[in-house]
């Protein structure tokens, strides 16, 4: 037999953002590989988890409630997770704000948000997860950015404003850069960092903006289910050689 690629039997996770939307995919989609799942998130997040734990009784699902903004919440939550399940082998780091306001109405207050929430955010939990992993050796790092980070954002329309803001594109370009500093920083401790950037997806927070999906090649919204696939591939054993990476996950709205 060969051997399964995907296969995160006993392996720990923990996922940011997991309340709802591409987190919450992302959680359920690691739980089904066997992974143990620790799901963070500042909104209450306990009957998703309560779902997740009775659909997969075999594996530890924990629920966090995390500020990923708050570094002593933040590395309590690690330490936490390390203390009671033994390891942090995954981290997938998805929280996120988005700001829809141009340049000209772009609060100051708007802009610390996005990149508190989804730049700073992000380092905070890389920084603490680090010393775990490189004593076990070993190590999983997936941070979500988005295209926007890469293009500056989809054309988009509709009554929940316009394309994505400055603050979020500028934070999301700052993921992918991190990410890459990552990847050459940990690579000698066995550690893997990608990100992976997701196009127009359909959720909760996307439901009333109008993208223009005919600039795709694949002219449809995407769904939390197609970008949690990705992350389990990058999470999985097949993924080992795979660093430094962005992995879009965006119909070909943003090829190149």
């Amino acid at each position: 037999m060969g051997v399964n690629l995907f296969d995160l039997t006993g392996r720990v996770a923990l996922v940011t953002g997991a309340a709802r939307g591409i987190g919450l995919a992302v959680a359920r989609g690691l739980a089904g590989q066997g992974a143990h799942v620790v799901a963070v998130d500042l909104a209450d997040a306990g009957e998703y988890v309560t779902a997740l734990a009775a659909d997969f009784p075999q594996q530890h699902v924990v629920y966090r409630k995390v500020d990923v903004r708050d570094e002593e919440a933040v590395r309590a939550s690690v330490d936490a997770t390390v203390d009671e399940l033994g390891s942090v082998d995954v981290l997938v780091n998805n929280a996120g704000t988005a700001s829809r306001n141009g340049l000209d109405t772009l609060t100051d207050d708007e802009w610390y948000r996005d990149l508190d929430t989804n730049l700073r955010g992000m380092f905070l939990y890389c920084r603490a997860v680090e010393p775990h992993m490189k004593a076990q050796g070993d190590g999983r790092i997936i941070n979500i950015s988005s295209i926007s980070g890469i293009m500056g954002g989809p054309r988009s329309g509709g009554t929940g404003g316009g394309r994505s803001g400055p603050a979020y594109a500028a934070s999301k370009g700052g993921v992918i850069a991190l990410s890459k500093w990552l990847a050459k920083e940990l690579g000698e401790d066995g550690i893997t960092c990608n990100s992976v950037a997701p196009g127009p997806i359909a959720t909760a927070l996307t439901a009333d903006v109008a993208y223009a999906l005919d600039d795709q090649v694949i002219k449809r919204m995407g769904t939390p289910e197609e970008v949690a696939a990705a992350v389990g591939y990058l999470a999985g054993p097949g993924a080992g050689y795979v660093t430094g990476q962005v992995l879009k996950v965006c119909g070909g709205a943003a090829i190149g």
